[in-house]
């Protein structure tokens, strides 16, 4: 559509690549406007609106930029990933840490098991693709999930279990490529290769240590810094992180969790996380367009029978397969793991996002593996995350809702009721005080109306109620 202007000015050229970006960070909050009148996550428009825009579609964006911008998905993980550190509490992991490791190894594997049924025994397909596309079926992703939970500002405690969970899922999707990607060089007569195993887990390990050495720099350089200077610090530590994945071929994934879990724990600084979740959308709308943007469904449809199936059919029934055994996992692993029955029966909901990891190992399979089932493993896994990005958001704003972890009006719209909660009774009274004193003159200063702004927000109210609120009632 813009193909004779990007000619005009060369495809290469650095205004294309800023008209580019400029057209996905404006589309991208254009669509927004339209999924919001749907009551769907913002994650949701990203992604459409990178398959509007896109090849098959507009033809917006020039492939020479849309190539040039695979670096945009390993920094846009590094800043959810040190934002899932901060979930890492050691006194909260202390009282629950055996019940996450238990929902989380069944969560993932059994969605593992039930890729690998279908694939090996069901379809008949080789042993080292069944493998390998089960331990990439194992894996969540943790983008568009935050970004649901922080749009709709949900909490409590099955917020806690998906965030974990989805963190220590990593660590297990990362353990069994390892074990599948060495068993399957084993079966296509390569030779079981030690390297092959030990060498992912050692990089990996080598981000976490690094990730946790920078956590004690990031402490220190943090003293005693202005907002921004501490917001240019971190980001620049973040991308440091980044670049040292890139160049072992790793994901920075652990790395930045383990980044952001130690920080947490020795400094408690809350508020640099904050800071960071104010400066990533941009980066995190730019990572799911770009996504939507690469989205080839020619592939699927033009890549001829693999085995006796149409290739576009695996994909289909992939999608299916995992979807359930997320599901299935999640519940019986929350069952025995006797957490409660809203997180027991929605937890799978929030954990059928897949991208990121998922989309970083299946190119190392395709790599690894090679030939016809090396792109068939990337193909189905390119094609299948942008459908599970499409409907996981989603998915995961309704487990937020069936579970209580947002209010209904985040879903639905309902008339308000008259009666108030006695939270907001005891705000309202506050603000009557501080007009009070407003009209007496006692603070008129900005300084103090600005703390005042800050300082009374609704955690604030809560907090004040659950400690005097009923002492309040009682006069």
């Amino acid at each position: 559509m813009l193909n004779k202007l990007y000619e005009k000015l060369g495809n290469n050229s650095i205004s294309v690549i800023i008209i580019s970006v400029a057209i996905m960070l404006f589309c991208g909050f254009l669509t927004t406007r339209l999924t919001k009148l749907l009551k769907l996550p913002n994650v949701t428009a990203y992604i459409i609106t990178g398959i509007i825009i896109g090849p098959f579609v507009l033809d917006l964006i020039p492939e020479t930029v849309s190539s040039g911008m695979s670096f945009i998905s390993d920094i846009a993980l590094a800043f959810i990933a040190f934002s899932v550190g901060e979930y890492f509490r050691v006194d909260v992991l202390k009282k629950n840490l055996s019940k996450l490791v238990i929902i989380t190894l069944f969560e993932s594997l059994t969605a593992s098991l039930f890729v690998f049924v279908l694939t090996y025994f069901v379809l008949g397909l080789g042993l080292s693709f069944s493998l390998v596309l089960a331990a990439l079926a194992s894996a969540t992703a943790p983008a568009s999930t935050m970004m649901t939970i922080r749009q709709t500002k949900a909490s409590g405690d099955f917020v806690d279990t998906v965030l974990s969970v989805v963190a220590f899922d990593d660590v297990i999707s990362l353990l069994a490529f390892s074990i599948a990607i060495s068993v399957a060089s084993a079966s296509l007569g390569n030779g079981f290769s030690v390297t092959d195993f030990i060498l992912p887990l050692a990089y990996n390990l080598i981000m976490i240590v690094i990730g946790v050495i920078l956590a004690f720099v990031l402490k220190f350089l943090m003293k005693k810094r202005s907002d921004d200077n501490r917001l240019i610090i971190s980001v620049a530590l973040l991308f440091l992180l980044c670049g040292i994945g890139a160049v072992l071929d790793v994901s920075p994934l652990l790395g930045c969790m383990a980044m952001g879990m130690v920080y947490i724990n020795v400094t408690d600084d809350d508020k640099l996380f904050k800071q960071l979740n104010y400066f990533s959308p941009p980066i995190l709308l730019l990572f799911f367009v770009h996504s939507g943007v690469n989205f080839r469904i020619d592939m699927l449809f033009s890549g001829g029978n693999f085995g006796s199936l149409p290739l576009v059919a695996i994909g289909i029934m992939y999608f299916i397969v995992r979807i359930a055994g997320k599901y299935v996992g999640a519940f019986s692993g929350s069952a025995i793991a006797k957490k409660p029955k809203t997180t027991r029966n929605y937890l799978g909901l929030a954990l059928i996002p897949q991208a990121g990891v998922a989309i970083g190992l299946a190119a190392l399979a395709a790599r690894t593996i090679g030939g016809t089932e090396g792109a068939v493993i990337q193909t189905i896994i390119l094609s299948s995350s942008i459908l599970y990005e499409l409907i996981g958001p989603a998915c995961a704003k309704l487990s937020l809702y069936l579970s209580g972890s947002i209010n209904a009006p985040e879903i639905i719209s309902e008339p308000t009721t008259e009666k108030q909660s006695r939270v907001e009774t005891l705000k309202e009274r506050v603000l009557e005080i501080q007009k009070q004193i407003d009209a007496e003159d006692y603070a008129n200063s900005e300084e103090e109306k600005a703390f005042n702004e800050s300082a009374f927000t609704e955690d604030t109210f809560s907090d004040y109620y659950k400690r005097y609120g009923k002492r309040i009632n009682r006069r």
